[in-house]
C-alpha cells in the first residue's frame, strides 16, 4: 500500500503533535507512531518546560544558565532562539488546554507557578505538577485527534528513508527525501508513505543501555535512518544520565524528578552524610552531569548500590500536591514520603547529539526535516538544562510549522515497493534478544558516566562485531519491529562510542579519566556520516 501527504510527521511527542496541528493549516498530514499515541518520552517528563515569563528572569539570565550548562559547546543562535520564543509557546499551550499548575502567591503571567531545578537561577520552570509531559501529550493528543486533514498510523515503525538512492536517480545530485518506507505492526505490511516534505521526531536512543528513563521505543529509529540516507550525525558522545531514578527491584528505572530537589530534597551517601556541596557549589542544584558523576563516585567509594534522597518538607499533603505520581509510586513500594528517604541511582535519560539541522529544523536533505530529542540543534551543547528539553522541541516544532510548504509529490510509482524477497521466517529470535541485551551491556560497562580509552576500544570492537551479525541476520530474515529496533540500536550505539572515542577531553556530560580535563582547543563539535 501506497499513502501520500504534502507532509509525513514520523514520531508523537510534543514536537510531533504540535508539527501535526501547525501542518494541517498547510496541507494534509500523515502521522506516524511507532506504537498508538499515549507512548513516547514526552509523557514521561515529570518535571516541566522552561520559560521566560517571571518579572525576576530574564532571555539573557535563561540563555546564560543554557550556554553555562552546555560548557562552551552550545549555539548561542540557537539558545537565545528558543529562550526568545519561550513565552509564546505556552501561550499556545495554553490555548490548547495544558492546564499547567498555578499559585495565587505567584506574579508570572496567568498566576504559572514556577518551579527551579538543577543549573537554573531563578524559578523559571512551568509545570502541571509532576506530570507535565503527560498532561501536555493528553493534551495535544485530544487536539491531533479532532484535527481534519490529520491521518494517524498506529503500529507502524520506520524502516527507511526513500531518497534518490531507491529511485535509481544519479547519486550525483543533491540528495532529496521523498517520504519514508514504514512497517505496519499490525498486519505485518510495508507501506510507502510518499510526501512533499518529511519530518523526524522519532526521540531518543535511551534503550542502548541497561538502565534509562525512557521508553521501550526509544532505539534511536530516526538516528539510524537518517544516518544511513547520509545526514550528519552531531554530538553523539553526550548522553545525560538522569541522576535520580528510582532504586527498587519492583521498580523499573522510574523517574524521580529534578523538582524534588528543586523543592529542597538532599543527597545521602551510604553513611546518611549530605555529599553534594563538596562536589559543587550548587549542591543539589548543579548541572545534572555533575549530580550523576558525584552519586556515581559515591556508590564506587562505598561499594553501594544506590544513594538516598531526602525531602526536608515533612508534610505528606504539601509533598503529595506537588508531586502526586512520585508519592503514589513510592508508597506503592512501602516507601512512605517525605519521612523515608528515596533510593536512588543514575540511568541514561536524554541524547544531546542526533541529526545535525540548521537553525530552521532543515537537514542536509533536501525535504527533511528534524526536531526533538532525535535532532542535534545546537541549544544543548555537551549537556542539556534541566527542563530544556521540552522548550527546544515545542519550539523548533514551531519553527519547522512556519517554515514547512506545500512542494510537488514524487509520483508514487516512480518510488519501488519495498523488496523483501530472498528473505525467510527464522526460528532465531532468540539472537534478536541477546544481542540487544549484549548491546546495553556493553554500553552500560564501557559508555556509561565514566569512561576511558581502554573500555572505550572494547566497546568499538564488540558493537562492530555485533553490528555485522546484526545486518547479516537482517538481510536474510524477514523483518519484524524487534528486528528493526535491533538495527538501529547497533547503528547509534556505534555512533556514540566512535564520537566519545574521537573527543579527547572532558566536557559535560563526556568524561574520560584518560583525558580528565576540558580542552579549549577540542570546543567544536564533531559530526559523522556514513561512509559511500
Amino acid at each position: 500500500m501506497a499513502y501520500t501527504s504534502d507532509f509525513l510527521i514520523i514520531g508523537s511527542g510534543i514536537s510531533g503533535l504540535l508539527l501535526a496541528l501547525k501542518a494541517a493549516r498547510k496541507g494534509s498530514v500523515i502521522l506516524v507512531t511507532k506504537q498508538d499515541l499515549s507512548k513516547g518520552s514526552t509523557k514521561r517528563a515529570q518535571g516541566g518546560i522552561t520559560a521566560v515569563i517571571s518579572p525576576h528572569d530574564s532571555v539573557e539570565q535563561h540563555v546564560a544558565d543554557t550556554l553555562e550548562t552546555g560548557n562552551g559547546l552550545s549555539d548561542k543562535t540557537a539558545v537565545e532562539l528558543v529562550s526568545t520564543h519561550s513565552a509564546a509557546l505556552i501561550e499556545e499551550l495554553l490555548d490548547y488546554g495544558v492546564p499547567f499548575s498555578r499559585n495565587s502567591s505567584s506574579t508570572a503571567p496567568h498566576g504559572l507557578s514556577l518551579g527551579r531545578e538543577g543549573g537554573h537561577g531563578v524559578h523559571r520552570i512551568v509545570h502541571a505538577r509532576d506530570h507535565t509531559g503527560q498532561t501536555i501529550q493528553e493534551t495535544l493528543t485530544e487536539q491531533v485527534q479532532k484535527t481534519p486533514g490529520i491521518t494517524i498510523l498506529t503500529w507502524h515503525t520506520l524502516v527507511d528513508l526513500i531518497t534518490d538512492h531507491h529511485r535509481h536517480t544519479s547519486l550525483t545530485q543533491p540528495q532529496c527525501c521523498y517520504g519514508a518506507y514504514l512497517y505496519d505492526r499490525s498486519e505485518k505490511q510495508f507501506h510507502r508513505a510518499v510526501a512533499g516534505q518529511t519530518i523526524i521526531a522519532t526521540g531518543g536512543i535511551g534503550k542502548i543501555y541497561e538502565h534509562t528513563t525512557n521508553p521501550s521505543v526509544a532505539t534511536g529509529d530516526g538516528i539510524a535512518a537518517a544516518w544511513r540516507a547520509g545526514c550528519a550525525i552531531t554530538n553523539m558522545e553526550f548522553v545525560q544520565f538522569h541522576p535520580t531514578t528510582l532504586y527498587h527491584p519492583r521498580s523499573h528505572s522510574f523517574l524521580i524528578s529534578e523538582a524534588v530537589r528543586g523543592f529542597g530534597a538532599r543527597l545521602l551517601n551510604s553513611n546518611g552524610e549530605e555529599f553534594m556541596h563538596s562536589y559543587h557549589p550548587m549542591g543539589e542544584l548543579a548541572p545534572r552531569d555533575i549530580v550523576a558523576r558525584a552519586i556515581d563516585r559515591e556508590m564506587k567509594l562505598s561499594g553501594s548500590p544506590c544513594v538516598y534522597l531526602e525531602i526536608l518538607d515533612k508534610d505528606p499533603a504539601r509533598v503529595a500536591r506537588r508531586f502526586p505520581k512520585i508519592s503514589a509510586k513510592c508508597t506503592e513500594l512501602g516507601i512512605s514520603i517525605p519521612h523515608d528517604v528515596i533510593p536512588v541511582v543514575p540511568a541514561s535519560h536524554y541524547s544531546c547529539g542526533g541529526i545535525h539541522t540548521n537553525h530552521t529544523g532543515m537537514t542536509e536533505i533536501e525535504n527533511l526535516f528534524a526536531c526533538g530529542e532525535a535532532a542535534y540543534t545546537g541549544v544543548h551543547g555537551a549537556n542539556r538544562l534541566a527542563s530544556n528539553s521540552l522548550l527546544e522541541a515545542g519550539v523548533f516544532a514551531t519553527i519547522i510549522g512556519e517554515t514547512l510548504e506545500q512542494k510537488p509529490r514524487c509520483p508514487v510509482q516512480e518510488i519501488p515497493p519495498w523488496d523483501d524477497s530472498n528473505t525467510a521466517n527464522t526460528e532465531e529470535w532468540v539472537l534478536i534478544s541477546h544481542n540487544k541485551t549484549e548491546i546495553q551491556k556493553i554500553m552500560s560497562d564501557y559508555v556509561g558516566i565514566v569512561r576511558t580509552n581502554e573500555r572505550l576500544t572494547r566497546a568499538l570492537k564488540r558493537i562492530i562485531l555485533l553490528r555485522e551479525e546484526i545486518e547479516h541476520f537482517y538481510k536474510r530474515t524477514k523483518i519484524t519491529t524487534s528486528l528493526l529496533e535491533l538495527r538501529n540500536m547497533g547503528i547509534v550505539a556505534e555512533l556514540v562510542i566512535r564520537a566519545a572515542r574521537q573527543r579527547r577531553e572532558s566536557r559535560g556530560l563526556h568524561f574520560n579519566r584518560d583525558y580528565p580535563e576540558k580542552d579549549p582547543a577540542q570546543a567544536q563539535v564533531f559530526s559523522q556520516r556514513k561512509e559511500t
